[in-house]
């Protein structure tokens, strides 16, 4: 039996405002447990929540980045449930009024163009942290992030393979950091995603059992445990058995997903509105107010690279991934305007030397200044393509100027003629054979002899000039 995969994500994005959501208390990553606390966000009888008028802003920006209608009227909910990092019993949530519903995104898969419904996005409070000892049964909790702003970004079951998963969730942690709402780190769990994974016949109309899917920290992550989970129901069904609906968390050392518990339902949440909270009334002035401060977005940049640099489509994707990259490559540009020469660079050495490094492109020492400096170098003959190769290295751990770099380790090329014409006749001397062979017609032979002569030179031979020279003195 052959089996399709049904896929939606629940994604938790942690806003970056520097207090949380009701109360004043600091969002900064990394304090000392339960220093960012108060009696707001401790939950405390008798204190009252307050709403931070710049989480709706932030709610609305993404909405709007997402094709959202934003509610004229929402209110929050109380979603009740106990557990240790819950100091209130219940999280204040939205629920049947959230502030955006009815979005999309349009994605780029394996299969092409696919548009993914986005149901609603709402705004809640986040939970605190357990940490559970491993050498003893003792638990501890951590209050820093109760009260800590978060959106959740539901999306309808319209993704159908792993890569489809990862490819939207690639696209919604892009926005983000293009709104600068989310600073995207899944480490530390300020963007956060779980999965609702559930498999069917091919050709089947009704939905099967889902199961959630928690713990997943990378987007490779979220496709490792979404195409094992894919497995498991696959393989279930076909032996006859059931798939229970509960939630799974990944299991990152043995590649495999695990039973957790069983799935809640809305009911069993008992919501009902929170009654110290007042409903939130928006207005069109204050929408377009909003969307007046929109960047430009992840998707219009990439067209815009397509047509204003002549890029290709998966140059420019990758490019405009990250903000920070796009920024630093258009920076590049504009003091050395060839946009394909600079996207080489960008998308080849510095790509690689920042993914072996594991730093962003913002804690790069080769700035997009000193990259420029580089590659004018080239330019205007001082080096090589070659020899540039050779500075880059010197550049990750040398903060000079690059022409300062080529001027100490004496990397200027050679392009005086007299000079190279003399080493040219030397090894055409030395390889009597090999000009017999290529004046018989073995004309690749030419790529051995300027291999030759730039081992002799140590690459400072301009090559323009070896081969002006190879050509005069073979092809007679």
């Amino acid at each position: 039996m052959e089996f399709e995969a049904v896929i939606g994500l629940e994604v938790h994005a942690q806003l970056k405002t520097q207090s949380k959501i009701f109360c004043g208390c600091s969002t900064a990553f990394g304090a000392l447990p339960n220093h960012h606390t108060c009696p707001i966000c401790l939950g405390m009888p008798g204190v009252l929540p307050v709403l931070n008028k710049k989480v709706v802003d932030y709610a609305m920006r993404m909405a709007l980045a997402t094709n959202c209608s934003i509610s004229a009227y929402s209110r929050f909910a109380r979603k009740n449930y106990f557990y240790p990092d819950l100091p209130k019993g219940y999280q204040i949530s939205q629920y049947e009024l959230p502030i955006a519903e009815h979005g999309h995104l349009m994605v780029d898969t394996d299969q092409g163009r696919k548009r993914i419904g986005i149901t609603r996005i709402h705004m809640e409070e986040d939970a605190g942290k357990l940490t559970h000892d491993t050498h003893r049964p003792v638990s501890r909790v951590d209050l820093n992030r109760t009260g800590t702003p978060l959106i959740e970004i539901v999306s309808e079951p319209d993704m159908r393979t792993p890569y489809e998963a990862s490819a939207y969730l690639k696209q919604l942690h892009a926005i983000l950091r293009y709104l600068d709402i989310c600073d995207g780190n899944m480490e530390e769990g300020s963007f956060r995603c779980d999965a609702n994974v559930s498999v069917r016949p091919r050709g089947q109309e009704e939905l099967g059992t889902r199961a959630e899917v928690k713990n997943m920290n990378s987007f490779r992550n979220v496709e490792r445990a979404i195409a094992y989970e894919i497995d498991r129901q696959s393989s279930l069904v076909e032996e006859g058995g059931k798939v229970i609906q509960e939630t799974r968390l990944w299991d990152v050392d043995k590649n495999r997903t695990f039973s957790m518990r069983g799935k809640e339902e809305a009911h069993d949440y008992r919501y009902f509105p929170d009654p110290d909270l007042v409903p939130i009334v928006i207005d069109e002035a204050w929408i377009e107010q909003v969307r007046a401060l929109l960047p430009e977005l992840p998707e219009a940049r990439k067209n815009r690279f397509l047509e204003q640099y002549e890029l290709s489509p998966d140059d420019a994707a990758f490019l405009t991934g990250s903000k920070e990259m796009a920024d630093y490559y258009e920076d590049c540009v504009r003091i050395f305007p060839d946009p394909k020469q600079v996207c080489n660079w960008v998308a080849g050495s510095l790509a690689a030397f920042l993914n072996a490094k594991s730093i962003p492109v913002t804690e790069s020492p080769i700035t997009a200044t000193r990259l420029a400096g580089l590659l004018k170098l080239i330019q205007d003959g001082t080096i090589s393509g070659k020899i540039a190769k050779t500075v880059f290295e010197f550049m990750e751990t040398d903060g000079r100027d690059p022409g300062a770099i080529v001027k100490e380790k004496g990397l200027v090329q050679v392009s005086d003629t007299g000079e190279i014409d003399g080493i040219v006749q030397e090894i055409l001397d030395a390889c009597p054979e090999e000009v017999e062979a290529y004046r018989g017609g073995k004309k690749k032979l030419m790529g051995f002899f300027v291999g030759q002569i730039m081992k002799k030179t140590k690459g400072k031979a301009n090559p323009q000039t070896v081969n002006q020279l190879l050509k005069e003195k073979l092809d007679i």
